[in-house]
């Protein structure tokens, strides 16, 4: 049942949304829930802030206050059972009865969860560029930043050796 949940995004009073997200988890719990409402989650992001007196503070702060996303197969039952919890408003959608589930990339991007992306290729390899202006050139990896998914490619374009960077599913190794 796993492949049929999307994310959702649930609408709360301001201020609601830890108080939300533990009572999702408790009906969660009571009501034996684990295989139709999968995941909680409320994106932070860490902001760090200077002072007038020059001192640095760092905190965590909602990125999106007043909202809640969830992961859940929807049916009539899970729409009722997050709906009717106190705090909630409703479902961010055409209407609060009509639930838009979030795209695969607006969650990607929302940093709720990463794709896995294999790289079969290391530094100094030769590679083929898949996307962009530059497809069908062939480079050699220097540099791989998973966690930004990049990968920087030396590319000699007009006779000259030319760092560009990609992402990693836009360039293949080339067989030998």
């Amino acid at each position: 049942m796993a492949e049929t949940a999307k994310w959702y995004v649930v609408h709360t009073y301001s201020g609601y949304e830890n108080t939300v997200k533990a009572t999702i988890e408790k009906t969660i719990e009571s009501k034996k829930l684990q295989d139709r409402i999968l995941a909680i989650s409320i994106p932070m992001e860490t902001v760090t802030e200077i002072t007038e007196s020059g001192v640095s503070k760092t905190y965590d702060r909602k990125v999106f206050p007043g909202y809640v996303l969830v992961k859940m197969v929807y049916s009539d039952d899970t729409w009722h059972v997050i709906r009717n919890i106190r705090g909630v408003t409703g479902f961010v959608g055409t209407s609060s009865n009509d639930p838009t589930p979030l795209t695969d990339d607006e969650v990607y991007q929302m940093g709720v969860e990463k794709r896995e992306i294999v790289v079969n290729y290391a530094v100094g390899d030769s590679v083929r560029i898949l996307d962009g202006p530059l497809s069908s050139f062939t480079g050699v990896v220097e540099s791989i930043d998973v966690d930004k998914n990049a990968v920087s490619v030396i590319v000699c374009m007009f006779g000259r050796e030319t760092p560009v960077e990609f992402e990693l599913d836009q360039v293949e190794v080339v067989s030998p």
